[in-house]
């Protein structure tokens, strides 16, 4: 019990980062829903329910559009699939006796960030932990969109685009520190970055989803990765050196 409250503090302490990033940015994604005609409640029930900044933009547009629920759903699903990568990585990074319903709750409010502190967490992942960040996390993008809505278009458009750079803010503090120590770790990370860009830019690949962009430079960097610079196993390598 003692463990798992601490696991749990520590997810606390490390989520009121993104809370201040995500409270930023679901503040103008707030004040988009209500210039799409989306009422505090709806707006506040689709961060609720969906939890994903590219996935929420991307149906404000649709829901201005007039665009029908088979295409919605078709968009979110397209944008949202990096997240079953994300989830099923965390899977293995679970204790096997973890409860599926837990494993559910992780799952279910899997994002870029939280995804990022919780693949750091040392050694197993205590669901606990996780639960800690997600505790911080998902309040704070479902009352920044809140927030938008019931502000409305009061601020000038330029300090509302200004928050937008917290995210990008949030991104840097997760990749800095883990580079620091691993050069390749920093090296695929900026192959990652250079791809994305050409992905961006090119004919015929830049007109590929950025959801179905994000999964296919996934699978293919990840993979190389993995049997180029395979991570061995550290108890076999105790064992190893044992012997």
């Amino acid at each position: 019990m003692n463990q798992k409250r601490t696991c749990y503090i520590n997810g606390l302490r490390d989520g009121f980062p993104i809370f201040l990033g995500y409270l930023a940015v679901s503040f103008a994604l707030g004040i988009a829903a209500k210039n799409s005609g989306l009422t505090a409640f709806q707006a506040t029930l689709m961060s609720i329910t969906n939890y994903t900044s590219a996935g929420e933009f991307a149906a404000l547009g649709l829901i201005t559009s007039g665009a029908a629920y088979l295409e919605m759903a078709t968009t979110q699903l397209i944008i949202n699939l990096r997240y079953c990568l994300m989830s099923c990585a965390l899977s293995q990074k679970l204790d096997p006796e973890v409860p599926f319903y837990q494993r559910l709750l992780v799952a279910y409010f899997v994002t870029d960030e939280i995804f990022g502190v919780s693949i750091g967490f040392n050694g197993k992942l205590n669901p606990f932990y996780s639960f800690g960040v997600i505790s911080m996390a998902a309040p704070g993008w479902a009352f920044g969109t809140f927030l938008g809505v019931v502000s409305g278009s009061v601020l000038p458009f330029r300090i509302v685009s200004a928050l937008s750079v917290a995210l990008y803010g949030m991104f840097i503090a997760i990749i800095v520190p883990p580079t620091r120590k691993n050069k390749v770790l920093a090296g695929l990370i900026v192959i990652s970055m250079m791809a994305s860009l050409l992905f961006t830019y090119l004919p015929f690949v830049r007109e590929i989803s950025s959801g179905f962009r994000i999964i296919i430079l996934t699978i293919v960097i990840a993979g190389t990765a993995a049997v180029l610079f395979p991570i061995k196993d550290e108890k076999g390598q105790e064992e190893k050196n044992e012997s």
